[in-house]
């Protein structure tokens, strides 16, 4: 069987559909547009038959996503469409919208790691993509897919999306460089300036609303009612296809082998439902031979997963969702719970909470190894290191902290942080300028001052 960098997949539409998560019959084209499941409202998932992927065995398959890393032959070179037939087989290269996102480095974090007694610490770097963050893996899939919809003659002519800003950002890039109009709806004071003028500048119809993320949710999804507007939410399952390549993404640069954590900051839970939709698929393939315990990190302002936990997963809890620095997982009614207790039940996994104050401190502490973290990334690396403290994670285990966005996006709370002025939050690592007269003797004394 050829192994070559074009091969075209041996799949199509019909072995890839949406079918739903809580087992009702029947099959969905991916080219519907629909988004629950028209028997008992549950989401949807896309479905990938295993059969015709089993064409290929295990090792063709590592050897055929290896060959494909980030080379420049299109559609391939991409994190995402470098496994095309494990996302969207059927989709025509001429409606493929990709920027060629995804492999992100998997950084060793041997600093911090020694910091904090696990040395082998990695930190997949998802925010060093073309707007900032991992949302662009799961928009490079949906957008592709409204193209080729548009294409066949679809009555959509729009998509839209409510946001807490790193949504809005991919959302919007993607629809411009495909010439489709975006709509973004974000509560209006709750997303960083950096978040607010990407889907700006790149010509997205932005409306600023007065609520909450939930809040903003709940129009949108009213006003995609009308086919004419297609939702772009992670409770569009097109999201979870691309989102899911990051754990095969890791476990492909760890050479094919499983670490033993994956730490992940949670808000809508659509991104950990995604890491287990990956690993369940190589499972299924052959591939991997177990899966990693899987952590989801939430912020204490905004914790409804860890409720749940809590109490077993008897019911779902939702909460009215705080004010947090870790803006962009303040939610309170997560929609991909049902997906989300899947990903920690078969894996093992554990929820855990962040305060403010634990969220700062360890991405100030881990700024301070040479990293520039976001504040969701600071509720992962707090939550490590809780669990640390608790001896779940052991000192020789593989762990690996997703980092979701780049820290240039939140430069808001870096400042506050250094300024000492976060609320609940004590700047132990402040690290202030010092203004001094331009005046030698002066400059040495404070040199001398703090080298000692």
């Amino acid at each position: 069987m050829s192994l070559a960098l074009d091969s075209k997949p041996d799949t199509d539409k019909l072995t890839t559909y949406f079918r739903c998560i809580a087992g009702c019959p029947g099959k969905h084209s991916i080219y519907d547009v629909i988004y629950t499941c028209p028997i008992c409202g549950s989401l949807l998932e896309v479905h990938h038959e295993r059969e015709p992927l089993k064409k290929r065995n295990a090792l063709q398959w590592q050897q055929l996503l290896s060959s494909r890393a980030s080379t420049s032959i299109w559609p391939y070179g991409s994190g995402v469409w470098g496994m095309r037939e494990w996302v969207v087989p059927s989709l025509a290269d001429e409606n493929v919208v990709s920027m060629f996102e995804g492999n992100t480095n998997l950084f060793w974090a041997e600093r911090l790691g020694k910091q904090l007694g696990v040395p082998d610490l990695w930190i997949k770097l998802c925010g060093n993509s073309h707007t900032g963050s991992f949302k662009d893996l799961g928009m490079t899939v949906l957008v592709s897919v409204v193209k080729q919809m548009m294409a066949q003659g679809s009555s959509v002519k729009a998509v839209a999306c409510a946001s807490t800003g790193d949504t809005s950002a991919a959302l919007a890039a993607y629809a411009a460089y495909a010439g489709i109009p975006a709509i973004i709806f974000l509560p209006a004071g709750k997303v960083s300036t950096a978040q607010l003028i990407q889907p700006v500048c790149n010509g997205a119809h932005v409306l600023a609303l007065d609520t909450d993320f939930d809040g903003c949710m709940n129009i949108v999804k009213e006003v995609t009612q009308d086919n004419s507007i297609y939702l772009a939410n992670s409770m569009n399952s097109l999201r979870i296809e691309g989102q899911k390549t990051v754990g095969i993404e890791i476990i492909r640069q760890f050479n094919w082998q499983v670490p033993d954590w994956i730490i992940i900051p949670v808000g809508n839970l659509g991104n950990i439902s995604a890491l287990y939709k990956g690993f369940k698929l190589m499972m299924d393939l052959g591939l991997i031979t177990r899966m990693p315990r899987l952590v989801a990190a939430q912020t204490q302002k905004a914790n409804p997963f860890y409720e749940s936990f809590k109490n077993g997963f008897k019911e779902k809890i939702s909460v009215t969702a705080q004010d947090t620095l870790a803006n962009a997982i303040r939610i309170g009614d997560p929609v991909s719970y049902d997906k989300a207790v899947t990903a920690i039940t078969e894996t093992n996994g554990i929820v855990e909470q962040a305060s403010e104050d634990e969220l700062a401190a360890a991405a100030a502490k881990a700024d301070l190894t040479g990293m520039f973290t976001c504040p969701h990334t600071g509720v992962a690396l707090a939550v490590l290191t809780k669990l640390i403290e608790r001896g779940e994670i052991k000192s020789s285990d593989k762990t690996v902290v997703i980092s979701t966005a780049h820290g240039l996006k939140f430069t808001d709370f870096k400042v506050g942080y250094h300024e000492s002025t976060l609320a609940d939050v004590n700047s132990q690592h402040a690290n202030p300028a010092v203004h001094l007269p331009a005046n030698a003797d002066a400059v040495k004394a404070e040199i001398e001052k703090r080298l000692g």
